[in-house]
């Protein structure tokens, strides 16, 4: 979901010229707790939260859960004393993949110029689309009655001249809503919002622009670029100098490559055990060479993350000397790495794996070692792992794993990075 925050002052009409507006950001609401209220409907209108036991977090929540404080991220422990009434449901990843596709498929009948940033946002580039389907506003309108009625959860659209104001616009028309920023509206706009709403300002970044009394797009806009540089750096200060007058030149970019894949899990309990741990990292390993071989890819770096029970977040990486889409290979470096941690020794909290350093296997130089080459390994290896692929893929991604890894984890998460 978008998580630029708001103003109360950014009103929904900002006009109904639609020229120049070809960019369409497509955002779902509260989705994974849509996703369940879809196949629970006596739970809509009652607050819901959807997470793992008190040690996890919000993975998503109810606008009725919303409105007692409640929100994605946030502790469940936290979550539960602002709304002790709510429904607390487990994650069902594979109903929000499905989902997902679902959307994306209905997404892409629109136009191929679609650039999927998430599991439940995308943004359109409907300029060759016009002259076929309408106006953007039209569009929009005819794609969330398409998503209701198919998919059977909302979305909110915004439409604009640029993605970060597409972007923007969509967070203001939450939920289940549309709005539109016509160019002459753009800067007027921006200057409703706070300086949090930018792309790239963070609780550091808004903490640093405090400090030189900016506080809202309004004020840095009026600030001079060198003063705004001077308080986060060259690059940044007159990248977000743009962003505040509404310059934003780039594309959609349909297809873009995936970066990182990813999964990490949060104990039940903090363990010493290294055993449990390195059976944790395998099913999380095993989980991004699933990831891959689906995707096609193969990773040329793994990276661990290590999180102790004072909340100290520690990260390793790897570059390895072939890519790979092995997870008994990914598992085994990422044991290494996470051994390699001093943890002074505390007990563990939370562990995560990486496949980074993404590249078509089509053509990547895969180069095997001598003792795979002479033992055959490897290829063994990975036929096996395809075979489990083959084997969820029929009876569900639980139906089968690793023999050695145990079900330990309040919350397992997994993603992929497209920024």
């Amino acid at each position: 979901m978008s998580r630029g925050p708001r103003s109360a002052q950014a009103h929904r009409d900002w006009g109904t010229d639609e020229t120049g507006c070809s960019v369409l950001h497509v955002d779902m609401d509260a989705f994974f707790a849509s996703v369940e209220l879809r196949r629970r409907p006596e739970l809509r209108g009652r607050p819901v939260v959807v997470g793992g036991s008190e040690r996890s977090v919000v993975l998503a929540a109810t606008y009725e859960a919303r409105a007692f404080g409640v929100h994605s991220a946030m502790p469940m422990a936290l979550a539960r004393r602002l709304c002790p009434q709510a429904v607390v449901l487990p994650p069902d990843h594979r109903a929000y993949q499905e989902a997902s596709r679902a959307v994306m498929e209905i997404v892409h009948e629109v136009t191929a110029l679609v650039e999927q940033i998430s599991i439940d946002e995308a943004f359109l580039d409907v300029s060759g689309a016009r002259r076929r389907l309408g106006a953007p506003t039209v569009i929009a309108r005819n794609l969330r009655e398409r998503v209701q009625a198919e998919v059977g959860i909302t979305c909110s659209v915004g439409i604009a001249t640029t993605k970060f104001v597409a972007k923007l616009a969509s967070t203001h028309a939450k939920p289940d809503g549309m709005m539109l920023v016509p160019a002459a509206a753009t800067v007027p706009f921006l200057r409703t919002l706070p300086v949090g709403a930018l792309w790239g300002v963070g609780e550091r970044t808004e903490k640093l622009l405090a400090d030189w009394g900016i506080t809202t797009v309004a004020e840095l806009a009026d600030t001079e670029v060198s003063a705004v540089q001077a308080a986060v750096g060259k690059a940044a200060g007159a990248h977000l100098h743009d962003l505040a007058w509404g310059r934003d030149p780039r594309p959609v970019e349909p297809g873009r490559a995936e970066r990182s894949i990813g999964a990490e899990t949060t104990f039940e309990h903090d363990l010493y055990d290294s055993a449990v741990i390195g059976s944790a990292l395998l099913g999380l390993a095993d989980r991004c060479g699933a990831r891959l071989r689906h995707q096609g890819l193969v990773a040329r770096t793994v990276s661990v993350k290590v999180r102790t029970s004072d909340f100290r977040t520690l990260t390793r990486s790897r570059t390895l000397r072939a890519p790979t889409d092995v997870a008994q290979e990914i598992h085994q470096v990422a044991r290494e790495l996470v051994e390699s941690v001093d943890r002074r020794g505390l007990p563990v909290r939370l562990v995560g794996v990486r496949a980074e350093n993404l590249e078509a296997r089509s053509t990547s130089t895969l180069q095997p070692t001598l003792d795979e080459a002479v033992q055959e390994e490897a290829g063994t290896r990975r036929a096996a792992e395809e075979t489990l692929d083959r084997i969820r893929d029929r009876f569900g991604v639980n139906s089968i794993g690793p023999a050695s890894t145990r079900r330990r984890s309040t919350t397992t998460r997994a993603d992929v990075d497209l920024s």
